[in-house]
């Protein structure tokens, strides 16, 4: 099992949780029966706040929302080519995937091609996201594997940048070893985050995850959507990985029920969205000089939904057709099991 050591975690730092305001509320016969409160932040990729809410310097914990920066290294160092990473895997590589076959199926590919089995996967079993795939389990009597964990794809990029690099694949996840260090770096250098402002944590799959200010995300993700002023090598990357996205959305996250997907596509690959657990959520915005991030506060993802159709419909991001066919994802009436309007969900953004 992987024992995490004690360089992977930082010393905490108690700070008093921000008193953010409330970005969206469910309504019931014109009372408020719950609400979420957040903060969002729109930055360009220098780094200046261009509009928000909320406490956008305050760090937040990034959790998946970090795994375009985190893939950056499989590219760079020329691990993806060496393992012959094809454009869907480099996707899968900085999925949350629901776990469907063709999730799963294409880890297990990639494990193959570096000698490795799911047995090397440190991320844990997951019951898969997608309803299909947990159906699919079931019927025939199997159990959930590291395969099925959402960030499985990650892991087998994180897993070839060890052996590219002459890492033990036992140590892949450990935050002192060679390639977890040129991961670390990528996320600092896109972000701009100083060392006062960057801590490392455990992520739900065991790999390192850091926390930072909202508006240095939201940074990072402008720079990876839009990275002509980056580095040759790391330019590159970044369109590898945005055009991967727009090809294979599925890959990103399902088939079906997945706002990242459904963002891709509606946008035809202009958006580079990454969800984030604990209601995390960033957008770059390809050929537009911004990123977008948000964190709503008790971590429920009903929260971020309607605000992100709501703030990318605000700064002009989505065309009519598109915001009308991500009507699901949007602020609007709420209705029971019976189909009667029963309240309204509101976005304040």
């Amino acid at each position: 099992m992987h024992s995490t050591s004690p360089a992977a975690v930082s010393a905490p730092r108690l700070e008093a949780y921000p008193n953010n305001p409330v970005l969206t509320r469910v309504m019931r016969n014109g009372q408020v029966e719950s609400q979420h409160r957040g903060a969002w932040v729109l930055v360009d990729t220098a780094g200046n706040v261009l509009d928000g809410m909320g406490a956008w310097n305050h760090p937040v914990f990034a959790r998946s929302s970090t795994k375009s920066m985190q893939g950056l290294p499989l590219l760079e160092t020329g691990a993806a080519e060496k393992f012959k990473f094809d454009d869907a895997e480099i996707a899968l590589a900085l999925a949350s995937h629901d776990a469907e076959s063709c999730h799963t199926e294409r880890v297990a590919a990639v494990l193959a091609r570096l000698g490795l089995s799911k047995a090397d996967l440190q991320c844990g079993p997951q019951i898969p996201g997608g309803a299909d795939a947990c159906k699919e389990l079931l019927l025939k009597g199997e159990q959930p594997s590291a395969l099925h964990n959402n960030c499985s794809g990650k892991h087998a990029g994180f897993l070839a940048l060890a052996l590219h690099l002459g890492v033990d694949p036992a140590r892949y996840l450990e935050a002192d070893s060679a390639s977890q260090k040129l991961v670390r770096k990528a996320v600092e250098e896109m972000t701009g985050a100083t060392a006062q402002e960057f801590s490392v944590a455990i992520d739900g799959c065991s790999a390192p995850t850091f926390r930072l200010p909202l508006a240095k995300l939201a940074t990072g993700l402008a720079r990876v959507a839009n990275p002509d002023g980056l580095p040759e090598k790391r330019r590159r990357a970044c369109e590898r990985m945005t055009a991967a996205a727009a090809a294979w959305p599925v890959m990103i996250a399902g088939s079906r029920g997945r706002l990242c997907t459904d963002l891709i596509r509606a946008s035809e690959g202009r958006l580079f969205p990454k969800i984030g657990s604990e209601a995390v959520y960033v957008i770059g915005i390809r050929g537009a000089d911004r990123g977008l991030a948000i964190k709503i506060d008790d971590g429920a993802y009903r929260g971020f939904n309607a605000v992100v159709i709501a703030l990318l419909q605000r700064f002009g991001w989505l065309s009519q057709s598109a915001a009308d066919s991500l009507s699901e994802w949007s602020a609007g009436p709420v209705l029971n099991y019976a189909g009667v309007e029963v309240g309204r969900l509101e976005v304040a953004v």
